[in-house]
């Protein structure tokens, strides 16, 4: 066979490798050298709410594609998770919410033991909101007019003269904002604060705005109920008289720009991450920094959730999904961080 006829036979076979390479890369997949990650075991833990899964798996999908083995995200409550991470029984937990989780990261030992690093996502909005159809009859527009007993009796669902408020969960910091404010307010004598698994509170909420009777709850961005109770369709934000919160988130700004004083934070979502796993993995430290999801993304998928793709198979899959959606970005990132191991 002569020279010109072997190498023309191998041609297609270069050509097969090439693309196959191309796709490999593309896809997710490299090299065993160009895995900084491998052979390292990573353990991330989140606080047990469905809805901030998704986060942990997009987090989770770029460590994979670095070479790390990540474990299951282990579930916690929010405290207990960070006091995990500075420890060193976990190696981050997401999505931390700051400023809101301040105190639980300071409890845990400070930045020396554990700290924040990149920023997940912005504009995380919570407030207090009532239906649209008692805010318009009333006049109701700020939270402080629930003094009025009158006002207050609306929302009252128990028959105690007081409102009630579906409020917080326990352990997730926002309750701690709640309490403080209804002494600040002075409310404590015409609002009752009910708490419990906050979601099913706000299933029989939902229920009763349906129904066209009067309600009043606490509630945040991003969360799918956001996609059933419209602001400005079906419920209205309510503003607070002065901006009150708990010491360690003094002097923090409250307004949101087209809406007013909400009375609390506007929040970002990070990684917090133990010191000195990130000090051994630069390329983790790096891609912690990088990774972003933008509010109106995970609202979308929290909205899928809502629908009954709930399981962590589901989830996963949502965050596959949304890596392929910006597989460019996303392949920036990963490169970025691979440029950490050198």
């Amino acid at each position: 066979m002569s020279q010109f006829t072997f190498t023309s036979a191998l041609r297609p076979l270069a050509v097969a490798i090439t693309v196959l390479g191309t796709m490999m890369m593309t896809s997710g997949y490299a090299a065993a050298e160009d895995l900084p990650g491998k052979g390292v075991t990573v353990k991330p833990m989140y606080n047990g709410i469905a809805e901030e899964l998704f986060e942990s798996y997009v987090v989770k999908l770029g460590l994979e594609n670095l070479g790390y083995t990540v474990e299951e995200p282990a579930q916690s409550q929010v405290a207990v998770a960070h006091v995990a991470v500075a420890n060193g029984d976990a190696d981050y937990y997401t999505p931390h919410w700051y400023p809101l989780h301040i105190a639980f990261a300071n409890q845990a030992g400070g930045d020396a033991k554990a700290h924040r690093v990149g920023t997940l996502a912005k504009n995380s909005i919570q407030g207090y909101s009532i239906d649209k159809a008692t805010a318009d009859k009333h006049g109701i527009k700020s939270i402080d007019q629930l003094k009025d007993p009158k006002i207050a009796k609306l929302f009252d669902i128990d028959g105690d003269g007081k409102a009630d408020l579906y409020g917080c969960e326990p352990g997730w910091g926002c309750e701690r904002v709640i309490e403080h404010q209804l002494d600040a307010y002075g409310l404590r004598d015409t609002v009752t604060h009910n708490q419990g698994e906050y979601f099913a509170l706000i299933a029989d909420a939902i229920e009763r705005v349906k129904e066209g009777k009067p309600v009043l709850y606490y509630g945040w961005t991003p969360t799918w109920i956001n996609g059933i109770l419209r602001h400005g369709e079906n419920v209205s934000w309510l503003t607070v008289p002065f901006t009150a919160l708990p010491d360690e988130q003094a002097g923090a700004d409250t307004t949101v720009p087209g809406v007013g004083n909400l009375g609390f934070t506007v929040n970002t979502h990070h990684v917090f991450a133990n010191t000195a796993f990130l000090e051994k993995n630069p390329v983790a430290n790096k891609w912690f920094e990088q990774v972003q999801i933008p509010i109106d993304d995970i609202d979308s998928e929290n909205l899928l959730i809502h629908k009954g793709e709930k399981s962590n198979e589901d989830i996963r899959r949502h965050a596959e999904d949304w890596k392929k959606a910006h597989l460019d970005e996303w392949n920036k990132w990963i490169a970025q961080a691979k440029l950490a191991a050198k």
